[in-house]
């Protein structure tokens, strides 16, 4: 476990990235970069150049904001993790879509062919930044055209990139996945426990948490 003298701060809003920081039993406290972080791709930018460099951005401008907050946690040597995920489709970035109708398209794109997702983690203290890299390929199953519009109604899809939440229980979209589950959601717990322990910095086992939380085999 990580030592009393840690605190950590999560830099996003994702409420599975919240989820998975409690799962941890990590003493933490949320706060997002201000105002939001610009997550479009510079010309020609990689998706796995693309991932790491947001990631990387949002952890220094949460670092930044705590130097200047000499009241936040003055006692406690404070950890900033920040993480970033992109779905890509035959080279093509799928962010969040827009609306319900580009939702619906993106969709319809995935049905039935594998994708990449590509999560980028980083760990920040004052004195010292990690950014790590995860890839998953994802198969997702022949859903029907009323099974996404249900799914669309829902409002699920909108705040997550590809449009699709890994873990929905009504849609479960996926067919098939070679990588990480956690990452897909959007926070690689196994890159996060490499980046900790370059800190020296333990994580309790990730396994029996991971499997009990997503219902999943964890890909540790």
């Amino acid at each position: 476990m990580p030592p009393v003298d840690y605190f950590f701060i999560l830099a996003s809003g994702s409420p599975r990235r919240r989820e998975f920081m409690e799962l941890l039993g990590l003493p933490f406290t949320v706060l997002t970069p201000q105002p939001p972080i610009d997550e479009t791709p510079l010309p020609g930018e990689s998706p796995t150049t693309l991932v790491q460099r947001l990631s990387r951005v949002k952890a220094q401008t949460v670092t930044a904001i705590l130097s200047s907050r000499s009241g936040l946690k003055p006692d406690l040597c404070s950890i900033v993790i920040a993480a970033d995920t992109v779905v890509v489709l035959e080279d093509n970035i799928l962010g969040k879509p827009k609306d319900p109708v580009e939702a619906a398209q993106m969709l319809h794109d995935l049905r039935d062919r594998p994708h990449q997702v590509y999560s980028g983690l980083t760990v920040a203290t004052n004195k010292q930044i990690i950014t790590r890299l995860h890839q998953s390929t994802v198969w997702m199953r022949p859903y029907t055209d009323a099974e996404i519009a249900a799914y669309v109604a829902t409002g699920d899809p909108l705040d997550k990139a590809g449009a699709y939440g890994i873990q929905h229980k009504g849609f479960a979209p996926v067919a098939r996945l070679e990588g990480c589950f956690a990452s897909v959601m959007g926070f690689p717990l196994g890159e996060l426990a490499v980046a900790l322990r370059q800190l020296g910095v333990s994580l309790p086992e990730i396994e029996p948490l991971c499997t009990s939380h997503t219902g999943q085999r964890c890909c540790q």
